[in-house]
């Protein structure tokens, strides 16, 4: 596993860049980091955290984390992909508390030759689990000329 600033992976530019880190990542999945702060884009004030409806953005950038990854170990240029939707997010929660320490974990379960995948996913802080989900996700093997032809 190579280290990767999360600048390199994600093909976000700031302040859309939620993720902290990426921690670890394999052929099927992989493990990435928000610190939750006073700083953290969406952060709400009056409940001094961020809405827990935020965590399927954090599964979906972990997501493409660990595609940019995979994608510079073979030499490849990091891609856009599209988060096409959730299926059964649950939370408890209904703020992620300042002062937390989110771990995203990913697994990839399907992945077909359109470039369609689903991904188990879930939020834990310690040994909490705070969210759970399974995340579809579409990268195209063209973005550009996919990109064209939506136009």
């Amino acid at each position: 596993m190579n280290q990767y600033a999360i600048e390199q992976v994600l093909p976000h530019d700031a302040p859309m860049i939620l993720l902290c880190e990426l921690i670890s990542y394999h052929d099927e999945g992989a493990t990435a980091l928000v610190n939750i702060d006073t700083h953290s884009p969406f952060y709400d004030q009056q409940y001094d955290g961020v809405p827990s409806y935020i965590g399927t953005e954090y599964m979906a950038q972990a997501i493409a984390a660990y595609a940019g990854a995979l994608a510079l170990d073979e030499g490849r240029p990091v891609h856009i992909g599209f988060l096409l939707g959730t299926r059964k997010y649950q939370t408890e929660l209904g703020y992620f508390s300042t002062g937390s320490q989110l771990h995203i974990t990913v697994q990839k379960l399907l992945e077909d030759e359109s470039g369609l995948s689903v991904f188990e996913c879930s939020i834990s802080c310690g040994e909490n689990t705070l969210a759970t989900a399974k995340i579809n996700v579409f990268q195209p093997h063209d973005p550009e000329q996919f990109l064209k032809e939506q136009q």
